[in-house]
């Protein structure tokens, strides 16, 4: 008599335990590799502690500096800065530069100020082709990058001396007066009084490109493409992303930027003048870099840019208020350079 055949019953499966991996590997980490991670994920927290230091530093050697007055006028001082760093950090954060970001903004400020002038335009009119050219500066650049292929820093490094001697020729070098203005022009010059901390207007209007750049790189497809193309070009090309149209609309977005910049700057100098921001160029990329973006591409964001460009500012007012030679506000910007580039090439050996 044949046994009744019995099925075998079925091998256990395991599956991995992915939780516990994960608690594995965070339990092995060193102190140092914590910290790495962390950084990698926040780039911003870098340049936070360092704006507190620098805060408290300067606090002890001078109490003046964290008076309402003070802040206010420290904010002031940023707002061009800090505004300009904003299209700067889109344009590294694709692994690129621009070395041209300041004369953008003095031909801009000198075409809305001169069209005001010596065509009558009324102030909405001016401002609007004065932006205007700011984009077409930008798309310039975009241009040569995207489609002749050349890379950022040359490009904008020529550009930059055309665009100065544009900006000088058209003007004669000479300066245009707030008052002989539309009004409008002048409009970011404004103050509001809030108590012992008055703003202006300009400040306000560099807090909303902020807003709605962060909203831009963090909550749209964009954002995440521009990271993306500034992680790996060639790997955004392969996932269906169009790195000619994002590198192009980076540049387009910076010119926008440029030119809202130029406006901030006629308001906080009161007057337009072809050399009203010397060192623009190095400051941008200044805040930017202390800021935690990376000039690799890929990592950073607006928050870190802003708070370096505070950072950059708050040296310059607290070593005046502490008596010092303004020559060491340079050479401690430099080491800033120097301490945010190589804390970037150690965050950047983070292994996942």
């Amino acid at each position: 008599m044949t046994q009744p055949r019995t099925e075998a019953a079925p091998a256990a499966t395991t599956e991995p335990d992915t939780g516990s991996a994960t608690k594995e590997f965070a339990r092995r980490q060193t102190p140092a590799q914590r910290i790495q991670h962390l950084l990698h994920a926040h780039p911003a927290i870098s340049p936070a502690l360092i704006l507190v230091l620098t805060f408290a530093m300067f606090t002890l050697l001078n109490e003046r500096f964290a008076s309402p007055t003070t802040i206010s006028l420290l904010l002031q001082q940023t707002a061009v800065i800090a505004c300009l760093a904003v299209g700067q950090t889109l344009i590294i954060l694709t692994a690129g530069i621009d070395l041209s970001v300041g004369a953008i903004a003095i031909v801009s400020m000198m075409v809305m100020a001169k069209v005001s002038i010596d065509h009558g335009a009324p102030g909405p009119l001016a401002l609007l082709i004065g932006v205007a050219t700011a984009v077409a500066a930008g798309g310039l650049n975009g241009f040569l990058v995207t489609k002749v292929k050349l890379p950022p820093f040359i490009v904008t490094l020529g550009s930059l001396s055309i665009f100065t001697a544009i900006a000088l020729l058209y003007t004669g070098g000479q300066s245009v007066q707030q008052v002989d203005m539309a009004p409008l022009l002048s409009w970011t010059g404004e103050v509001i009084p809030l108590g012992a901390f008055p703003i202006t207007t300009g400040i306000l209007l560099v807090g909303v490109v902020y807003l709605v750049v962060g909203f831009a790189l963090g909550q749209t497809a964009w954002g995440r493409h521009v990271y993306a193309v500034g992680d790996d070009a060639e790997a955004a090309r392969l996932a269906g992303i169009s790195v000619t149209r994002v590198l192009f609309s980076v540049y387009l977005a910076a010119g926008v930027i440029y030119g809202l910049a130029a406006w901030v700057l006629i308001g906080r100098a009161g007057a337009a003048s072809p050399n009203g921001i010397v060192e623009a160029n190095l400051e941008s990329i200044t805040a930017v870099v202390i800021g935690g973006t990376s000039l690799f591409g890929g990592r950073g964001g607006v928050v870190g840019t802003l708070l370096g460009a505070v950072i950059v500012q708050s040296f310059a007012v607290g070593l005046f208020l502490a008596g010092v030679d303004d020559q060491w506000r340079l050479f401690a910007v430099g080491v800033l350079v120097i301490l945010a580039v190589s804390v970037d090439q150690w965050i950047r050996r983070v292994r996942a």
